[in-house]
């Protein structure tokens, strides 16, 4: 049974729900703590309520709408999102240091008087809106950068001579869609081209919107060039857009994709094995969908060398087991905005970088190579990962 549905029901619920409580917080501390006269208040209410009905339809509409008037609505409806990413936070921390003063206060019997607790308020808001417009002007200008080029060296146990310094060059969540388009994968195609790689994988968040919008804008990718090939798993938001739409797609300019499946990749009279996985939560989404990785390793020789492709760190444990020398992740953006990189890791093993999970097994979670909804990211970077096979002993560490 299909539950996409459900899903996106329960996920419309929750957006609601989180926007409504996120804009009564605001309208409290902002409108209300601050401001003495009804008149102020009611504009401020007005105000608040125009903001979050312009945030939840903004982001569909520049789903859906496309070209020019598609990307203004995305740009204003994503920039308030950050705004709100970045702000929220820090007017959080902000109440609870407000809220310890005022407990010390009451333990020195010093009430504040209202006068004193409207200054508070005030304070707060000031800071609040100064500390998250510069740290949103600062992370917008860092999401809308290049992507910086992160190289990487993972020693493999028992690497053969012919597939150390093998280069695999990993693009990940670049989410092409309203905002990032034809001009940002076509410099990015051809920085990954100058890398001289002998394979690029793509772990899937490609895209944020259907073959027949996006698809003149995800065309650069079939000027990739490399060794063995361009290789791509689905990730979750793949299956927002139409996977298997997306998938025809790519097969058609020369992108293979890995579906719980391996192939066998011959270089300089050595080889290995190049695994790939549908999405963690693709099963949810009907059809031959669905995550498999006791599939993807059917048939093969655990001796050899193996690189297995999954959106999500989640795979890690499960590559253990069948002695996976290397996963390759995305899809946490290592957080995309501090400090919710210490939600994500509530929820996957790692957040970013390069980790030892097991004696034979590593793995490499990219930050992303674009961004998802707001164009800001405050603490990590977008990058281009390149991946070089070492060779390390059998007792290295």
């Amino acid at each position: 049974m299909n539950s996409a549905p459900l899903r996106f029901l329960f996920f419309g619920t929750m957006l609601l729900t989180t926007v409504s409580i996120a804009h009564i917080y605001i309208y409290r501390r902002f409108v209300r703590d601050v401001w003495e006269t009804g008149h102020a208040r009611k504009l401020g209410k007005f105000a608040i309520v125009g903001l979050a009905v312009m945030l939840l339809a903004g982001i569909p509409l520049g789903r859906f709408l496309g070209g020019t008037t598609g990307t203004v609505f995305a740009y204003i409806a994503f920039g308030y999102f950050g705004l709100l990413a970045v702000l929220l936070p820090l007017l959080i921390s902000l109440d609870l240091l407000k809220g310890g003063y005022v407990l010390w206060a009451r333990t020195r019997r010093e009430e504040p008087d209202e006068e004193r607790r409207r200054f508070l308020s005030r304070g707060v808001a000031a800071a609040t809106v100064l500390g998250a417009s510069s740290a949103g002007a600062v992370g917008m200008n860092v999401a809308l950068d290049a992507p910086e080029l992160r190289t990487v060296e993972v020693p493999i146990k028992d690497l053969p001579e012919g597939l150390k310094g093998f280069k695999i060059v990993q693009l990940t969540d670049v989410h092409i869609g309203s905002i990032l388009q034809k001009e940002f994968l076509e410099a990015i195609v051809a920085r990954v081209n100058a890398l001289n790689p002998d394979a690029v994988v793509i772990t899937g968040d490609l895209v944020d919107g259907t073959v027949a919008r996006l698809k003149e804008h995800v065309a650069p990718l079939a000027q990739l060039k490399s060794t063995h090939g361009s290789f791509f798993v689905t990730g979750n938001h793949e299956y927002y857009s139409g996977a298997d739409a997306w998938l025809e797609y790519l097969t058609s300019i020369g992108i293979r994709a890995l579906r719980n499946e391996h192939v066998a990749i011959s270089h300089e009279g050595a080889s290995f094995d190049l695994l790939g996985v549908d999405d963690w939560r693709a099963k949810a989404f009907g059809g031959d969908h669905g995550y498999d990785i006791d599939r993807a390793v059917q048939g093969r020789d655990r001796s050899r060398v193996s690189v297995l492709l999954s959106h999500q760190p989640k795979a890690i444990h499960d590559a253990a087991k069948h002695e996976i020398d290397l996963v390759l992740s995305g899809h946490t953006h290592g957080g995309q905005i501090f400090p919710f990189n210490l939600a994500v890791q509530l929820v996957q093993p790692y957040v970013s970088g390069l980790h030892q999970h097991s004696d034979r097994t590593w793995i490499y979670v990219s930050t992303g190579t674009g961004f998802w909804g707001p164009p800001v990211r405050v603490g990590t970077r977008s990058e281009i990962s390149e991946i070089l096979l070492v060779g390390a002993g059998r007792d290295s560490a």
